[in-house]
């Protein structure tokens, strides 16, 4: 693993920045205009960050946190939409990211931490897992037409 990769909190007003990355991850089936506004509303709802890698001025791979409360879970962070560059997958950013956040996580008294991962996400599913989370519940969507 290189030791060149920054690990770090992204400011909000450099926030847009991770959204061709965000692009990649969702196949680029969602305008960039509405990942704009949907990333401008998320911001104003409050307790969302984002954790990002860089190689040298590249940002390589977006770790996107939630902060919440809930009643059966405490104080805890969520991540969401986490991507990697595929150049730098399976070479330990996504390691550093996740070590970044559980330390982030215990820093600001979160009790836990859970993510939602695909079903079809096979590598991703055994990446969650190798870092201690367990399956709980089945995640259910139901978009409104």
């Amino acid at each position: 693993m290189k030791e060149s990769y920054k690990i770090t909190l992204l400011p909000h007003d450099q926030m847009e920045t991770i959204l061709p990355l965000v692009m990649e991850l969702n196949n680029e089936t969602i305008a960039y205009s509405l990942l704009q506004k949907r990333l401008a509303d998320m911001l104003d709802m409050g307790g969302y960050e984002c954790i990002g890698a860089y190689e040298g001025e590249e940002l390589v791979g977006i770790f996107g946190v939630w902060v919440l409360n809930k009643l059966y879970a405490g104080k805890h962070v969520e991540p969401d939409n986490v991507f990697i560059k595929k150049e730098y997958r399976s070479k330990g950013v996504g390691q550093l990211m996740i070590d970044f956040l559980f330390q982030y996580a215990k820093e600001i008294g979160c009790e836990g931490t859970e993510v939602n991962c695909y079903v079809t996400n096979e590598k991703g599913r055994k990446f969650w897992e190798r870092q201690g989370y367990e399956p709980l519940a089945v995640h259910f969507f139901k978009k409104f037409e």
